[in-house]
């Protein structure tokens, strides 16, 4: 499943090459990949025209003219793939269908924006999705309304953050930290690696860790998500940029998918272990479980 950074490429991709087209017409041969009624297809998404593309965590937005949204999931082999007169630009699981002749046999929803320009939505696995819904109903879809505050946001605070983890003290850091109803958008990857930049380790309580701690740990959490966003995403073999190419992220990566690697830190091997249920990285000479 794509982590934030990884989302809001494809958002930043798709924003500068979507907005202002009309959708001509919508075809779909999987209605759980689809699941709306022909009729609001009909009157809400066939020659409205595409307003903005947004992000919430890690789903995506399409706004339409007609105040309805499509509201988009890539889950784990989703893609999005724009195509516009020979050009193409892709995003998602980096299978084939990034660059064969589309549709093929992983698309499960074609839209056609006009101009022999079309975005097609790909999934293997069949379980992304693509729901329209009025668009002053999208803060109320149960997911929306759990989702925690955007880390990124300029005036999220890093008092804010400690404060959304007071109520899991008895929870290890590692698993607050991916728990979505905390803060948005934070997977495995960028867990790790802001973790192993606040030197904190991941089987530590919440309760136990000092407030320092925690303005560490948000300046930690920003800061490798905006160089992923800049890098383009990791290169996690699932997620490819909004021109089709792997994101370089990973070529900075100070901790994850290093282990018997030297810390970049303090030279000792980096090593695996299990926290939260979760393959993790880390050093045991900088993060210590008793401090």
């Amino acid at each position: 499943m794509p982590e934030l950074p990884e989302v809001e490429t494809v958002k930043r991709g798709l924003r500068r090459l979507i907005i202002d087209r009309k959708i001509i017409a919508a075809v779909s041969d999987n209605p759980k990949s689809f699941p709306n009624a022909a009729r609001d297809v009909s009157q809400f998404l066939i020659n409205a025209t595409v307003t903005d593309v947004r992000r919430r965590a890690k789903v995506l937005m399409i706004d339409l003219s007609t105040k309805y949204t499509l509201v988009i999931h890539l889950k784990m082999t989703g893609q999005l793939v724009f195509v516009d007169h020979g050009a193409r630009f892709g995003a998602g699981h980096p299978n084939d269908s990034l660059v064969n002749n589309l549709p093929d046999k992983s698309t499960r929803v074609t839209f056609d924006l006009g101009n022999k320009s079309h975005l097609y939505f790909n999934d293997q696995r069949k379980f992304g999705w693509v729901r329209l819904i009025p668009t002053a109903e999208v803060p109320n879809i149960d997911f929306m309304k759990r989702v925690g505050p955007e880390p990124l946001e300029a005036d999220f605070t890093a008092e804010q953050f400690t404060e959304r983890f007071t109520r899991r003290s008895r929870t290890t850091i590692k698993a607050a930290i991916l728990d979505q109803s905390v803060i948005a958008g934070v997977g495995n990857i960028y867990a790790d690696e802001s973790l192993w930049g606040a030197k904190i380790h991941p089987s530590r309580l919440v309760g136990s860790i000092t407030d320092a701690e925690f303005k560490l740990l948000y300046t930690e959490v920003r800061k490798v998500m905006n160089l992923s966003i800049e890098k383009g995403g990791s290169t996690n073999r699932n997620y490819v940029n909004a021109e089709g190419k792997k994101g370089s992220y990973m070529d900075f990566a100070r901790v994850f998918r290093r282990e018997g690697l030297p810390c970049p830190r303090c030279g000792t091997e980096i090593i695996k272990i299990r926290a939260a249920g979760r393959g993790t990285h880390i050093c045991p000479a900088c993060q210590l479980i008793g401090k």
